[in-house]
């Protein structure tokens, strides 16, 4: 499945015209050697009294967009035509510096990946840092892709997916505590939970391609999607998807990487107005193969 379409629509609408502040939109897929953009628009309405791209602190490609004009509805519609070639579930010999845990850094990487190695939520009972040791082996070095496939499984196989509207992300001892939660919050268990393991482990959100015939099961599909990059000295960062299930890049089309949640939020703004302005939010999110697409759009 080389080529996909990605559409994304995000709607607000209010009782009344309004305002509105800056807003922050981070919905564009990054090239990559897996991942090429070959197509793209960003059309926004009412038209934006200015448009800016930049590149975070990340390298996330962000538009920046400043309005001059009222409205009731402000919408914001994202088209991509990307070129997926997944990367394989990496492999990694007895000769590499990570084949076992636990494992060093090269020191003159260590400092850039420290922000991703400290955890940044706490654990006051040590009940995260205990489930995180209840990967590795008894008594012996564990194989690191087997700590890795364990969690990304363990949480697939014994934690109830439900999707939440509250915004943010929640805790990770409360993702531990309740055995639920959504996709960002699954991300954001594994990542601290390997922090603690002293590994780096970073927050990806992007999309996630769901077969029409049902193949691999994947849940979470009609939003965006959320899941973990893990660094490993000679292999760099390997996906992880805890909420499927998957071990690399396959069917996972990712828009931008953060050191936490919060860093990667796929649209954000303000409006200026009364707090009984605002009505709902509608988001419509596609993803299909190219040729899918192209037969949906031929009249019948």
């Amino acid at each position: 499945m080389p080529l996909l379409t990605i559409t994304h629509r995000t709607e607000y609408h209010y009782a009344r015209p309004v305002a509105f502040g800056e807003h922050r939109v981070m919905l564009r897929p990054s090239d990559g050697h897996d991942l090429r953009m070959l197509q793209g628009s960003l059309v926004i309405t009412p038209q934006p009294a200015s448009l800016r791209w930049i590149h975070d602190v990340f390298g996330n490609s962000v538009a920046i967009a400043t309005f001059d004009q009222r409205s009731a509805r402000l919408s914001f519609e994202s088209t991509a035509l990307v070129e997926h070639h997944p990367s394989e579930e990496f492999a990694l010999t007895p000769d590499d510096r990570a084949f076992f845990y636990p494992f060093l850094y090269d020191e003159e990487e260590y400092p850039d990946l420290e922000p991703f190695i400290r955890p940044q939520y706490g654990d006051p009972e040590g009940e995260l840092s205990a489930w995180a040791r209840g990967f590795l082996d008894d008594g012996a070095a564990t194989r690191s892709f087997d700590i890795l496939s364990r969690m990304t499984h363990g949480i697939r196989a014994g934690f109830s997916y439900r999707k939440r509207h509250a915004h943010g992300t929640q805790h990770p001892l409360d993702t531990l505590q309740t055995g639920s939660g959504t996709c960002r919050d699954f991300a954001l268990l594994m990542i601290e939970a390997l922090r603690r393991l002293g590994i780096a482990a970073r927050f990806v959100s992007g999309y996630l391609f769901v077969h029409d015939d049902g193949a691999g099961g994947h849940i979470g599909g009609g939003s965006t999607h959320a899941w973990v990059q893990v660094y490993l000295p000679s292999a760099g960062w390997i996906e992880f998807d805890p909420t499927n299930g998957i071990i690399g890049s396959r069917d996972l089309i990712r828009v931008a990487v953060a050191r936490d949640p919060y860093q990667a939020i796929p649209l954000h703004g303000s409006y200026v107005g009364g707090a009984d302005d605002f009505q709902r939010m509608e988001v419509r999110i596609a993803v299909a193969s190219a040729d899918d697409a192209a037969l949906a759009a031929v009249p019948a």
